[in-house]
């Protein structure tokens, strides 16, 4: 009888998902995959999680704002 494991790794998640591994683990380091947790050095990751979207942008251009006066300097 096969125990189905609860968690995947990170080698398991980038297959799964069709990304590097590096990009799960800069996934679950800034917290963007609910559930992972790191033992040592070895990230588990819930096996019944979705490929979070991703929010990186994508167009070039960075928008930095003031946070003094909240205004867009980039017009």
């Amino acid at each position: 009888m096969a125990i189905k494991s609860e968690y995947m790794t990170i080698q398991e998640a980038a297959k799964r998902w069709g990304i590097t591994e590096r990009r799960v683990q800069v996934l679950c380091a800034s917290g963007r995959i609910k559930g992972a947790m790191k033992f040592s050095r070895v990230w588990a990751i819930p096996s019944d999680i979705k490929k979070p979207s991703d929010a990186r942008i994508k167009s070039g251009k960075y928008i930095k704002t003031n946070k003094a006066d909240g205004e867009n300097h980039n017009a």
